[in-house]
């Protein structure tokens, strides 16, 4: 994305002038009668930006000595790895298995043209696997197979057509057409999505990590985003990628990332042709006390994720490759296009939350524990601070509001300025996209865990039948509204309890006044 003035030092300049205007006046004597409820809230709100800040400032240092210190020493292994098997010439075969439905003509050539010329720079023998479903995408990556690569390359094509019935069984089709062709354990399959764009080096920078440690099990890359929207979009996506830059190089020396993202993640082809992964893959399932056993309709790359987890691999970060993304919102408006990416991305983390945990720290590592449960604790954690200001404001002090407000705009421009440990630049518009992500993303996420059921896709109509009967159906609805209602009531409640607005009783029930009950706690009655 070309440079903006937002990203500019006079925005930034004007960004912090303003917050420093505002924050020098701000009333320092009008605090009707709540200056102790204000401090109050103010310890509360110290102690929870300890918690989480301190936890985003482990994941920035974690970062910067996995990029700076550890990865370039696995760099080196894997590239005097990969010399030493060129020069005996035993390269692995790289498979390179493209997904697409219903994607535009233009981005499906870009696409696979891009792999065409990612299986040319291979230092062994290619092969594209391309699973689609519609004729003229068949026809499309025939005529750029014999256009890029000639009819005497290295590099085979394996057409695989199915009936339009989700990624999940693409993906399994297609594994099943690699497993078919014997690859040897150490071949490398590279899992592509429709979108995105793989660099021509991508077999070459990345098949040397799975001969230098053969307990890696799968890779992932660094995404950039090419977004077909607006500036908003734009910086949103940008940002989401930063993030994600940050966390998979924190993740990365622990040597397992959270997620192996379906834009573009390397296995191991011993692995991906296990006939266990691919059923995992194809037909993923959870048990849940209210909605009994569901299957998976998105989240393939959380399916493949946790049984290599499970299976005790390492997956790792490689942050000097980067996979160029396509992104076309799926739909006009901001909120709704967030909304439904949120519930998409949020719904595979939460249903595959629970098992993960359920392996113990000791078979995952603590680190890598802990960030899974961190999960499940920041959705609530990211909505105390609103919560306690908004009951402080409406029935204490309105003045709240305003020291709230100045204290966002402050704090998240901090968080923009360590991304640039990530990124070249960073907008002035980063502070308050990242206050949104936070808090609507926490209700997204409280909104899910309650309906981990529903599941759709964002680019398809696709939609999984629960196979629940109308009375079954009702009483799920209800019991997940209830439950919902239930959790915030008492998340407000001890949030009010925290900022002194409720207080525990002072006096025992009626009934335990009673004459009887006194004289017995006095020991009166006593024989």
């Amino acid at each position: 994305m070309p440079r903006a003035w937002s990203e500019g030092v006079q925005a930034h300049a004007l960004y912090v002038l303003g917050v420093a205007a505002m924050a020098l006046s701000l009333p320092m004597d009008r605090f009707d009668g709540a200056g102790e409820a204000l401090t109050r809230i103010f310890l509360l709100l110290g102690v929870l930006a300890v918690w989480r800040y301190s936890w985003g400032a482990l994941h920035f240092l974690r970062a910067i000595v996995y990029r700076a210190f550890v990865f370039p020493r696995m760099r080196a292994r894997a590239d005097r790895a990969a010399r030493a098997v060129a020069e005996s010439g035993s390269a692995p075969h790289a498979y390179l298995l493209v997904t697409s439905f219903r994607i535009s003509g233009d981005t499906s050539a870009a696409v696979y043209r891009a792999a065409f010329r990612a299986a040319l720079n291979a230092p062994g023998r290619a092969t594209v696997v391309a699973s689609i479903v519609e004729l003229s995408d068949q026809r499309l990556v025939s005529g750029l197979h014999r256009l890029v690569c000639g009819d005497d390359s290295n590099v085979d094509l394996i057409i695989v057509r199915i009936a339009g019935t989700g990624k999940r069984d693409a993906l399994a089709f297609g594994f099943r057409a690699i497993a078919r062709r014997e690859p040897a354990p150490d071949d490398v399959v590279a899992v592509i999505d429709g979108d995105s764009l793989v660099p021509p080096d991508l077999v070459i920078r990345c098949a040397g990590f799975f001969r230098s440690d053969q307990r890696v099990g799968a890779l992932t890359t660094d995404e950039r985003g090419q977004v077909l929207a607006g500036p908003l979009f734009q910086h949103w996506y940008a940002l989401r990628f930063a993030q994600r830059h940050v966390l998979m190089s924190s993740m990365g020396l622990a040597r397992r990332v959270l997620t192996l993202t379906g834009r573009m993640a390397m296995f191991r082809a011993g692995l991906v042709c296990n006939p266990s992964f691919i059923r995992q893959i194809e037909f993923d399932w959870v048990d849940h006390w209210r909605f009994g056993r569901f299957r998976f309709l998105t989240g393939d790359d959380k399916s493949s994720w946790f049984w290599l987890l499970s299976h005790g691999h390492h997956m790792i970060y490689v942050p000097d490759v980067v996979v160029t993304t396509i992104e076309e919102p799926p739909s006009p408006g901001f909120l709704d296009s967030t909304a439904r990416l949120m519930t998409r991305w949020f719904g595979n983390m939460l249903r595959t939350n629970a098992r993960a945990l359920a392996l113990g720290p000791r078979r995952i590592g603590p680190f890598t524990w802990w960030s899974i449960l961190d999960q499940r604790l920041s959705m609530w954690t990211s909505l105390a601070g609103l919560v306690m200001v908004m009951l402080v404001g409406l029935f204490m002090a309105p003045i709240a509001f305003l020291y709230y407000f100045v204290w966002i705009l402050a704090s998240r421009y901090v968080m923009t300025m360590m991304l640039l440990g990530a990124r070249p630049r960073v907008s002035i518009f980063y502070p308050p996209l990242l206050y949104f992500n936070q808090i609507f993303g926490a209700y997204i996420k409280i909104f899910i865990l309650f309906r981990l059921h529903r599941q759709t896709w964002t680019r398809q109509n696709t939609k999984l039948a629960d196979g629940f009967g109308r009375a079954r159906l009702l009483l799920v609805n209800f019991s997940s509204t209830a439950l919902h209602c239930l959790a915030i009531f008492s998340f407000v409640s001890l949030s009010a309890f925290a900022v002194g607005l409720l207080h525990p009783p002072t006096y025992w029930p009626m009934f335990y006044e009673s004459s009887l009950l006194v004289n017995l706690c006095n020991g009166s009655c006593l024989p």
